[in-house]
């Protein structure tokens, strides 16, 4: 991906998902052994799958998280409670299998894939996909965080890497990230594209208190007034305002999205770089299941403004792939009973009156 017109092409060729499906998959399950509706949610999510696969969609058998790691030059602003060196110490936490995403990955038997997008310490280690696009964003109180070609590299990184997943057979993705103080340049996102002030979308991130939450919105807005000229497309804010995974969850949805595979979304980062891929193209709304909301404020207005619903609602605010692994369970099981329960016919219970 070198040019936004290269980005613009691979976003024409979306194509958006098939209500013929999700109307049959609707139909078989209004007939299955029990009062239609009942099981609310989990109807929703099959007819939901079965519309972005264009047809009766069979069941999960390999899920992937996708996780994308980071750092933030606004990290330098004491936007965050924990320093940024943690960026590296829990990317090598993530491939020794100790976070909170790898526990409840193994819990949904689904496989963690990490990522270096932009860490700022050179890394090598086993397991880790290196696709380095620069050592960690500028600051972006004081400047963009990247280029546009820059941001068009991170983007391709997570259209790339989401594209083997599928070839290696991932029949659902989940998105992930870690990178300290990234919930600033998020909250910068939702302030742009909602629209929203600043003030209604930045939270307290990893614990801030009360004084430390005023700075920080005083950051964002900083990172709005400076980078102003620069936000006039969806491309333009991410680079200006954005994180290096912030663009590879972009891409990772817009080619979940082109590849009729669902994707997850985890929490208020990965919502941010869903958000900036369904504004480069209106179809991708439909292939994004949004697994629940964050605790940050901000996350609670995308759903308003957006019309999404999560699917689950833990005050969890973790970020690294830990509610899309809880809510590809709910995907899994939904896709199940469309699948293996019996239908009234096949069951030769009598249908109600």
């Amino acid at each position: 991906m070198r040019s936004a017109s290269e980005l613009a092409h691979f976003c024409a060729a979306i194509t958006p998902v098939d209500p013929a499906a999700q109307a049959a998959a609707q139909q078989r399950l209004d007939n299955l052994t029990k009062p239609q509706g009942s099981l609310g949610r989990l109807e929703e999510l099959a007819a939901q799958v079965c519309a972005m696969r264009g047809a009766m969609a069979p069941p999960i058998t390999k899920k992937v998280i996708l996780t994308f790691a980071g750092d933030h030059g606004v990290a330098a602003e004491g936007v965050s409670t924990f320093p940024q060196e943690v960026t590296v110490q829990m990317v090598h936490n993530f491939l020794a299998g100790g976070a909170g995403v790898n526990v409840l990955a193994r819990h949904v038997g689904a496989e963690v894939r990490v990522i270096d997008v932009g860490v700022k310490e050179p890394m090598a280690a086993d397991g880790l996909i290196q696709r380095k696009v620069r050592q960690g964003t500028g600051n972006i109180a004081v400047g963009p965080a990247m280029s546009e070609a820059e941001a068009l590299a991170a983007i391709n990184v997570g259209i790339e890497v989401a594209r083997q997943a599928i070839a290696d057979g991932a029949d659902i993705l989940g998105t992930g990230e870690m990178g300290i103080a990234n919930t600033t340049p998020s909250a910068a996102l939702y302030s742009l594209l909602l629209p929203a002030t600043a003030a209604e979308v930045t939270g307290r991130g990893t614990g801030l208190d009360d004084e430390s939450l005023r700075k920080k919105i005083l950051v964002v807005e900083k990172a709005l007034a400076v980078n102003c000229d620069r936000c006039g497309t969806p491309l333009g804010a991410l680079a200006a305002v954005g994180g290096l995974e912030i663009a590879a969850i972009c891409g990772v949805v817009l080619e979940a999205a082109k590849s009729r595979v669902p994707v997850v979304v985890d929490g208020f980062i990965s919502t941010a770089g869903a958000l900036v891929a369904i504004k480069l193209c209106e179809h991708v709304r439909g292939y994004c299941l949004f697994s629940h909301m964050s605790a940050e404020q901000g996350h609670r207005m995308f759903f308003e403004t957006m019309g999404f619903r999560p699917l689950l609602h833990l005050d969890m605010r973790l970020g690294e792939g830990t509610g899309a692994a809880l809510s590809m369970s709910l995907v899994e099981a939904g896709l199940k009973i469309l699948h293996e329960m019996a239908t009234f016919g096949e069951a030769g219970v009598s249908e109600a009156q």
